[in-house]
């Protein structure tokens, strides 16, 4: 193992990530932005059953307060849907699909999403722990505010999402490919970039950055000058490089 890869490497303070936002408005950016959602719902149905059906179609429905913890949901479809406050512990959503869909302070331990496809959606307020997205699809996605730990993304790929106000406290990429990837005033805990591939992701406005592993794998990254010398003694470390005074 490189000798980067187990030490954490951390850029910290928000009125750094203030000042990274400030900079990056105050010129032509350089890095393409990610296409944001516009999710425009229709006069939603109140959801009145209960938990879920494996494969079911869900069309034009509001989930308010639901409690689906334990449905199965297996390769469900979601679309023009509003979730609202509904709990997903253990919620196995394995394949399911969410479009145009907007999901406002979920919460729950467990949910299984892996290789889940999801595509203009808006995550609000989230408070999940242990999620499983490995192998999914995310594309036009943005997660606002909240705090997901233990995000299971790996092998998954992510095309024009934005994480922004939010916290990811051990969030692992793993393998992943991250296109036009933006990270907005949040926080990034231990983060596990190993095996990733990227494209214009922008990490210039994180509040924290803290990589535990894969610093090696940010070639396609954008940083600022001060996460630049944040990270410096881990560039260095990675290509044998001693720093002493």
């Amino acid at each position: 193992m490189a000798a980067s890869e187990g030490r954490t490497t951390r850029a910290t303070g928000a009125t750094r990530g203030a000042r990274g936002s400030r900079a990056v408005k105050g010129r032509k950016d350089t890095v393409a932005a990610a296409r944001r959602p516009e999710v425009r719902l229709p006069p939603l149905v109140p959801y009145e059953g209960e938990g879920l059906e494996p494969d079911g179609d869900y069309d034009g429905m509001r989930f308010d307060g639901v409690d689906l913890a334990d449905a199965s949901g297996r390769g469900a479809r979601f679309m023009d849907c509003a979730l609202d406050g509904c709990a997903l512990d253990r919620a196995e959503l394995t394949r399911a699909r969410f479009i145009d869909t907007v999901l406002t302070g979920v919460r729950g331990v467990g949910t299984d999403l892996a290789e889940a496809s999801l595509r203009d959606v808006e995550v609000v307020d989230a408070r999940l722990g242990g999620v499983q997205l490995h192998g999914a699809v995310l594309e036009r996605v943005v997660v606002r505010g909240g705090k997901i730990d233990y995000l299971n993304l790996r092998k998954t790929r992510l095309k024009d999402v934005v994480f922004e106000g939010c916290v990811l406290s051990e969030p692992d990429f793993g393998d992943a490919h991250l296109v036009r990837v933006e990270f907005r005033d949040c926080v990034l805990k231990r983060a596990d970039f190993s095996g990733v591939r990227m494209e214009s992701v922008d990490l210039r406005a994180v509040a924290e950055l803290d990589i535990a592993r894969g610093v090696d794998r940010l070639a396609g990254a954008v940083i600022s000058p001060s996460q630049l010398m944040e990270l410096a003694p881990a560039f260095a470390a990675q290509i044998g490089v001693r720093v002493e005074a």
